[in-house]
This record gives C-alpha cells, sequence and structure tokens, in this order.
C-alpha cells in the first residue's frame, strides 16, 4: 500500500514540476511577442543575401585593385 503512495506522490509532484515549467515558458512566450522579437519575419530571411553581396563586392574589388597593381608593375618592369 504504501509503494503506490509513494508512486503517486512522485507523479503528483512531477506532474506539478512540468506545470510549473510550462508557465515559465509561456511566460517566456508572451514576454517576448509584447516587446516585439516577432515584428519583422522579413528581414532576417533576406539579410544573408545583403551580407553575401557585400563581402562579394568588398573581395572583388580588392582582386581588381590588386590585378591593375600587378599590371602596372608589369608595364613598369617590362
Amino acid at each position: 500500500m504504501r509503494s503506490k503512495k509513494l508512486g503517486l506522490s512522485v507523479l503528483i509532484i512531477l506532474i506539478a514540476i512540468s506545470i510549473l515549467v510550462a508557465l515559465v515558458f509561456l511566460i517566456g512566450f508572451l514576454w517576448s511577442v509584447n516587446s516585439g522579437q516577432y515584428e519583422d519575419d522579413y528581414t532576417p530571411s533576406v539579410r544573408i543575401l545583403f551580407e553575401d553581396n557585400a563581402k562579394e563586392s568588398k573581395s572583388e574589388k580588392s582582386k581588381q585593385q590588386n590585378a591593375g597593381r600587378k599590371v602596372s608593375l608589369r608595364q613598369h618592369n617590362g
């Protein structure tokens, strides 16, 4: 008889803890919605495209500048 009571009390404790954890997550979610975390859902999906283009254009510019320097050195030496 005592093991059934112990098993039920453990089950009640686990249910209470799981409800508490669920409430913490619910409060966190509601806080993030109210603070504007989910307002802009378009920009993050295209931000990587803009950043890659900016990085590529910088690296292309530096490659073109390096190529121009090589050509000018060849003209001076040749």
